[in-house]
């Protein structure tokens, strides 16, 4: 038997687990009939299975992560954003790549699109049976006994049941037929020529040419050389490299660049807001943006600055020398917000900018005065940088420094003027004629000595005061204020030019700015030399409020969003010889001191300052060329409050205005008390 189990067990593969008497190695022979069918753990250990000793089969292996992120995805996918104006990183990746996709045409049969095919079919086929049965012809005849005599049914019963037929047609026979004909008749012709027969062909064309110029010069005689100019400039033009298309393309094209360059500036110019004004009631902050300058500008002073009336991102800048010692040429820049950095529009002129300003209906006609007098009108539209007026001796110009041009809103005389005030003494009114500039002399500021009043006219009238400043009234264009270099502030009327309807006297030194109050049609402010801004009502003599800034003042501006607040930009800063500091009042808040005084340049002396009339910014100049943009925080920009119980049919204007007149009481009250 024992040879036989041996045979039995060769034939048979081994078991890979032992029985349970083999692994216990025979000690329990007992359990082995009972346990056999028990599973049994057998560790198999491969050959080449590294030793590890134990203190490395305790340590922890950190876990292998498979995430969902393709490594090949590009992550630095730019667009352009139309809503920013800027191009963008698209931060968002697409992670998912198909290796294999085909659209197929099996539906499953539980599917819901499968049961609406079905029930398409199931229609088309019930359909097609009430088709036929309607179509079917009653047989009253008897059956046919077999086959032979069922009657073929015609296909073609029903006119409208057709079936697909199909015909073969013999293939046509092409022919091809030609004509020759006779060639035309042709003659030979030929000839000698000679280099003198040559010669004077040419010579018999030139003199044809010259004749033929001689006629043209003399037909375009009595054109203007302005034609002749614009030919030449058109034959230029017609390169498209220097073409207007080009240069409006490669303008586009550097906004872009300097916008994507300083996108943080642009973004904080648009939605920065200092969150930190709700906690300190009654102060605010301003944030620098951008800085202006020009290789042309360097090494002058900023003498008047003036935002376009149309164009809101536009604003002109004139650069001269308040210095009678170091005057040279001027410049005047035109920035745009748009392109921060370099100005859309330069023009030089012979001496120093003193003042400009824009016309309100003509965005692109800008009025200039010059230190020697001189007063200019520019187009920047024009394609030369000349400008398109001058004044002459001639024409009666001015012998001094234009300290300041008004254009004139009224649009009853039928030409474009503007007026000018100088150190002369006089005020002037110009008017663009067709081919020249005219003047106008509206008043001649006499000088008063500030005699006692039982004085003579004579005594009390001698010589001419120095203009330095004026401004009109926006709601009375007749009356209009002259600060002078006596310190004295004179209301004049454009009706009235033998004499000063009022004069007002509370400054020192030279009064620098005044300005009319943009809403309240009867309160003006000014600045002077001494130190010192003071706030008027053109009824009284005296001033109303007065605020001593202990620093020399270059210029005070209104704000345009509300009628208490005001600008005043001081030339000395507090423990520093030079520096430019900007102080903001607002009345409403604080009557007696300043909401805001912030350090704005280093090493430079502000000398103008202007607000924005869409943008809650502010544009300040220094005597180093340089226009500095600072952006007014919220508590330095409150406008019209208006709450439950305001009244609705009160306008924004009505508000200002009633805003001013309760502050008027205050300091009223306060002066009798």
């Amino acid at each position: 038997m024992a040879p036989k189990a041996a045979a039995k067990g060769a034939g048979q593969p081994a078991r890979s687990t032992p029985q349970p008497a083999e692994a216990a190695g025979g000690d329990n022979e007992d359990l082995g009939g009972d346990d056999y069918d028990m599973p049994v753990i057998v560790k198999v250990k491969p050959q080449d299975q590294m030793q590890l000793s134990p203190e490395e089969l305790d340590k922890e292996v950190p876990p292998r992560v498979l995430y969902p992120t393709n490594p090949r995805a590009p992550h630095n996918t730019t667009q352009y954003s139309f809503k920013e104006k800027v191009f963008k990183i698209d931060e968002q990746v697409d992670q998912v790549v198909m290796h294999f996709s085909m659209d197929g045409t099996i539906l499953l049969k539980d599917s819901p699109e499968a049961q609406e095919q079905f029930e398409t079919q199931d229609k088309k086929i019930d359909e097609q049976t009430q088709r036929e049965t309607e179509e079917a012809i009653e047989e009253d005849f008897d059956p046919p006994e077999n086959d032979k005599e069922k009657p073929v049914k015609n296909p073609l019963r029903n006119q409208f049941n057709f079936s697909e037929r199909a015909a073969q047609t013999k293939n046509p026979i092409l022919r091809e037929r030609a004509w020759t004909t006779e060639p035309p008749p042709t003659t030979g012709f030929s000839g000698t020529v000679t280099q003198w027969e040559i010669f004077d062909q040419y010579m018999a064309d030139i003199e044809a040419a010259k004749e033929k110029e001689k006629e043209d010069k003399k037909d375009n005689k009595g054109k203007s050389s302005y034609d002749e100019d614009d030919g030449k400039k058109k034959k230029a033009d017609s390169d498209p490299t220097y073409s207007e298309n080009m240069k409006l393309s490669i303008k586009i094209m550097e906004r872009m660049v300097n916008q994507n360059a300083e996108n943080e500036v642009y973004h904080d110019f648009k939605y920065w807001e200092d969150r930190s004004d709700a906690f300190r009631e009654g102060e605010g902050t301003l944030l620098p943006l951008w800085r202006f300058s020009s290789e042309k500008a360097k090494k002058k002073q900023v003498t008047c600055i003036k935002w376009n009336p149309r164009y809101n991102d536009l604003c002109a800048v004139g650069f001269g020398s308040y210095d009678f010692m170091r005057q040279g040429t001027g410049v005047i820049c035109c920035y745009s917000l748009k392109n921060t950095r370099f100005p859309e529009y330069v023009f030089n002129t012979d001496a120093g900018v003193c003042s400009l300003d824009w016309h309100p209906a003509h965005p692109a006609v800008l009025a200039v005065g010059l230190y020697d007098g001189t007063v200019l009108v520019y187009d920047v539209r024009a394609r030369t940088k000349k400008p398109i007026y001058q004044s002459t001796v001639r024409t009666n110009k001015h012998t001094d420094p234009v300290w300041e041009v008004r254009w004139n809103n009224d649009e009853t005389t039928g030409t474009l003027n503007f007026f000018s005030i100088s150190s002369d003494g006089r005020v002037s009114n110009w008017f663009l004629l067709k081919n020249k500039l005219e003047s106008e002399e509206v008043m001649e500021l006499k000088l008063i000595n500030g005699a006692a009043t039982g004085e003579d006219d004579e005594t009390s009238l001698a010589g001419l005061a120095g203009g330095l400043c004026f401004d009109f009234n926006r709601q009375s264009d007749h009356l209009f204020l002259v600060g002078t270099e006596e310190g004295r502030i004179h209301k004049c009327s454009k009706a009235f030019s033998g004499q000063y309807l009022e004069t007002y006297e509370g400054h020192t030194m030279a009064v620098y700015t005044v300005r009319w109050n943009p809403f309240h049609p009867k309160i003006f402010i000014s600045a002077s030399a001494d130190w010192t801004v003071k706030l008027w009502d053109h009824t009284n003599r005296y001033p109303i409020l007065s605020f001593d800034l202990a620093q020399a003042i270059g210029d005070v501006a209104w704000a345009p969003y509300a009628s208490t607040t005001f600008a005043a930009i001081t030339s000395d800063g507090p423990g520093a010889s030079t520096s430019g500091v900007v102080h903001i009042y607002d009345l409403s808040i604080n009557r007696n001191d300043h909401i805001c005084e912030q350090k704005v340049v280093k090493r430079a002396k502000l000398t103008h300052v202007a607000f924005s009339s869409s943008e809650p910014i502010i544009i300040v100049g220094d005597d180093r060329g340089g226009v500095n943009t600072l952006k007014l925080s919220p508590n330095l920009r409150i406008g019209v409050v208006r709450t439950e119980d305001t009244d609705p049919a009160k306008t924004d204007l009505d508000m200002q205005i009633e805003k001013m007149e309760h502050l008027l009481e205050m300091v009223t009250e306060t002066k009798e008390t």
